[in-house]
């Protein structure tokens, strides 16, 4: 970029120039510096500033301003609607006021405090669209001339700039995350595999809820897939494009997790060097997962509860509020209605949650995905490791099937990786999968099982049990179990027990 240059020396083709940089830089702060210290030369004036607007707050902050108080002004805000600055904002037209102290608009206390002498402004809006995000400024000319209505049209011309510069950035945070969003959608882990009954029922309800504001609790054992769950319905419904955050409450302490939540202000505490925004506030107009949401300690709960009824919440050490528009999507392992019920859990805020509540099955519930699972999972690592030739043996297929899967399909995941790692590199055998709790004790009553097919895996676990307690004596056990060793034999032989 050339060197700044005196006001005589500035041309329509120069601006041309400036707009080419606000298009082609990428550091936004750098390319509203630059605009602001080009508009100051040009226009002679003896100090000027950015003010951008916060949407969630209202209040006017100091972006970027040039003078001898350049850097005590920054620690300011203005409510919209309050000063000079704060009435252009609202309305959208510019002013421009010879002498401030007779106009009642005027907000003297921040030039008091400063102690910077003010005699006249002129201030112009600042427009994406037909939205008013910020205004620009300038005070009284270095020479003591007056500023004219000329000025007006030229800070215009800057303010333009820097509100298309705004716009440039947004547009590329957008696009990045965008890009981001769709690595995510392509990485395996959170997609939802399975065309169980059970499966089927949970995604359809995860559809049906998708397009609403309404808070949805989704429960079920560890490694069943409730973030999946909460990502699909992100992902279905007209948030799809705004941002969704995770948080697990069970990860941090109390003091870390309000801080997490709903962020700080600076000099909050010791150590908060810069302001810092919370999750809830990155999760504005999109969608917030809090996984482990009984974990959350009682004081929290009651902070929660009011965010959830008014869309309202104050940073740490800040007194503005901040307003937001999340959808809130909560999930837990545990039975919470228990948790309520010994007082572990605020009652109202179960109910505020609760609005909507999906089941995850368990692994054990749907086991006709098992298969389906372990080929989706091992097609992962083959791709990880080329082995393309790589497959999983029948009877590794079946001591899968088998099994209980206590964690879920994140246990079976993990099975399967350590089948292809310690595997012979063509074929996963059932010594290649984790040594499963042999010694496990019948799981108890399932849901999704026929009533035969509950009385035979009861029968099936009972004679295992009863075998390896007589040391696999088939007449111990038989008299142990008061029927005949032919009888037991023959069941012996239906369930595959040799």
């Amino acid at each position: 970029m050339n060197d700044m240059k005196t006001s005589s020396d500035f041309s329509i083709d120069q601006l041309r120039e400036i707009s080419t940089w606000v298009s082609s830089v990428e550091d936004v702060d750098q390319v509203l510096e630059l605009i602001i210290e080009t508009a100051t030369k040009m226009m002679n004036a003896k100090a000027s500033s950015l003010l951008l607007l916060d949407q969630k707050t209202k209040h006017l902050y100091f972006k970027v301003a040039t003078g001898d108080k350049k850097n005590d002004v920054k620690k300011y805000e203005l409510p919209l609607g309050q000063g000079i600055a704060g009435h252009v904002a609202e309305t959208g037209e510019p002013l421009l006021i010879p002498d401030v102290s007779k106009d009642p608009r005027w907000f003297k206390e921040i030039s008091e405090s400063i102690g910077f002498q003010t005699c006249s402004i002129v201030c112009v809006p600042m427009k994406i669209g037909s939205e008013i995000i910020g205004v620009m400024e300038i005070i009284d000319k270095t020479d003591g001339t007056p500023i004219r209505e000329s000025d007006i049209k030229l800070l215009t011309v800057f303010a333009d700039l820097a509100a298309m510069a705004i716009g440039s950035a947004r547009n590329l945070a957008t696009v990045r995350r965008e890009v981001r969003d769709l690595k995510e959608e392509l990485c395996s882990k959170h997609q939802i595999i399975g065309d169980s009954d059970a499966l089927r029922k949970v995604i359809s309800d995860g559809f049906k809820v998708a397009n609403s504001k309404t808070s949805t609790l989704i429960i079920g054992e560890s490694g069943t897939g409730k973030e999946l769950l909460a990502r699909l319905v992100h992902r279905a419904g007209t948030r799809k494009d705004e941002p969704l955050i995770v948080l697990n409450c069970a990860a941090l302490p109390e003091t870390l997790l309000e801080d997490e939540l709903f962020g700080h202000e600076k000099g909050a505490f010791t150590g908060a060097q810069e302001r810092k925004i919370g999750k809830f506030e990155l999760a504005h107009k999109g969608t917030i997962f809090l996984d482990e949401i009984a974990e959350m300690h009682t004081g929290m709960q009651a902070k929660m509860l009011r965010v959830l009824q008014e869309g309202v919440f104050y940073r740490l050490g800040g007194n503005v509020p901040i307003h937001v528009d999340v959808r809130v999507i909560a999930a837990t392992n545990k039975e919470i209605a228990k948790e309520v019920a010994e007082g572990r859990f605020r009652e109202d805020l179960f109910y505020r949650l609760n609005v909507v509540q999906i089941q995850m099955p368990s692994l054990r519930e749907r086991k006709a995905d098992i298969a389906l699972l372990s080929e989706y999972f091992l097609d992962l690592f083959r791709k990880e490791r080329g082995a393309t030739n790589l497959c999983i043996s029948k009877k590794a297929m079946d001591k899968m099937t088998d099994y209980h899967w206590p964690g879920n399909v994140r246990e079976l995941r993990n099975a399967i990786e350590r089948g292809v790692v310690l595997g012979n590199g063509s074929e996963i055998l059932p010594d290649d999968l984790p040594m499963f709790d042999n010694d496990a004790k019948y799981p108890g009553l399932q849901v999704g099982l026929t009533l035969q097919d509950a009385i035979n895996t009861f029968k099936k676990e009972f004679i295992r049990l009863n075998l390896e307690n007589t040391g696999g004596s088939r007449s111990k056990a038989a008299k142990v179990l008061g029927i005949q060793r032919t009888y037991l034999s023959s069941l012996v032989s239906k369930y595959e027990l040799n």
